[in-house]
């Protein structure tokens, strides 16, 4: 009799167990056709973000392609247009910059010997400008540090630079520093204060406020 009370009890036990494995492979079962429909329908919302991603920023780089134009033809006073060839790597957006003649599209220039290098100058400082107003007011300050942006431009083309700059950064709320080795005088019409930084022996170097 003992004997199969101890049966009927490992019976109950196995019961439960069996009944216990039945509801986690209904779970597994479930997860697993979760799963199965997700992987189904990731290719298509990772296209469809795609999509979505070249549209947002389609619309913010079309206005940045429209502001470089502007500033290339304003300092080098030349018919030029600033484009943007875009497309979708590793699921990231990538952005190559390049410059056309409008009169030519079929000539692209290298933004990074352009004209010399002039066209990489004013797209460097153009795209800092851009991003730097993006930023939130309450996290950043309106500050920025132009460390000789101006190194491959022509002396002739620095007061455009200079003075287009400087428009759109009192525009911005921003506050420049411009460093480089430019003549002073260059500077002139678009700096509020400029200083000469000189070589000196016993100290090392002198600043002098010429403006």
């Amino acid at each position: 009799m003992s004997e199969l009370r101890a049966i009927e009890r490992r019976l109950d036990r196995l019961s439960a167990l069996a009944e216990g494995l039945h509801v986690e492979h209904e779970r597994v079962r479930a997860v697993l056709a979760s799963e199965r429909d997700f992987l189904v329908l990731a290719p298509k919302a990772r296209d469809r973000l795609e999509e979505l991603s070249k549209a947002l920023f389609g619309q913010i780089l079309d206005e940045v392609e429209l502001n470089l134009t502007h500033a290339v033809r304003e300092i080098l006073g030349q018919d030029r247009v600033v484009t943007t060839e875009r497309e979708v790597k590793n699921n990231r957006l990538q952005i190559h910059f390049q410059i056309q003649n409008q009169g030519n599209e079929e000539e692209i220039e290298d933004i990074m010997t352009g004209q010399g290098g002039s066209v990489c100058n004013i797209l460097s400082v153009g795209l800092r400008l851009i991003a730097l107003s993006q930023l939130p007011d309450e996290r950043h300050r309106p500050f920025l540090v132009l460390d000789e942006q101006d190194c491959w431009l022509k002396p002739a083309l620095i007061p455009k630079f200079m003075k287009l700059i400087n428009e759109i950064a009192q525009r911005l709320e921003l506050q420049l520093l411009v460093i480089s080795h430019h003549p002073l005088d260059l500077f002139a019409g678009a700096a509020d204060r400029i200083f000469e930084l000189r070589p000196d022996k016993e100290a090392g170097a002198t600043v002098k406020r010429v403006k």
